[in-house]
């Protein structure tokens, strides 16, 4: 199996066209963006929170390859219930597991699906943009 078919296998394919079930609209209260400086992705995010402060339901426009767009579907999947606390620490796991082999990759439902992208430091600024555009959303 190539690299390239390795990196963008069935899995992340059918996560990245499953973003359309997360339609960005104007009426969320709470809007952040990202952009990965490295690739020039930009990910922009709407959610609304619950009476505790946790996601109740969001939104995403994603401009990023396949990997970033699969992250983005990964993250919408889970992110209900979520507060900031949990994607700082996310962000934070997900950061050193990009970045070291040693480390096991955060709690966050699906990631083997990304893995392989590990091996390509061009894209993990594209992995990290829900969580950094949801924490700028958020208050």
């Amino acid at each position: 199996m190539s690299a390239a078919a390795k990196l963008y296998s069935p899995e992340v394919l059918a996560l990245a066209t499953s973003l359309a079930a997360f339609p960005l609209i104007e009426a969320f209260p709470l809007h952040g963006s990202a952009r990965a400086p490295l690739c020039g992705s930009t990910l922009e995010l709407g959610l609304r929170l619950d009476p505790q402060g946790r996601i109740s339901t969001l939104g995403l426009k994603v401009h990023a390859c396949a990997i970033g767009q699969a992250s983005a579907a990964l993250f919408a999947r889970s992110a209900n219930g979520k507060c900031r606390g949990d994607l700082v620490g996310t962000l934070s796991a997900l950061e050193a597991w990009l970045t070291s082999s040693e480390v096991s990759p955060p709690a966050w439902p699906g990631l083997d699906a990304i893995a392989a992208a590990r091996a390509y430091p061009a894209r993990h600024g594209a992995i990290l943009l829900p969580w950094k555009a949801a924490l700028v959303a958020l208050p």
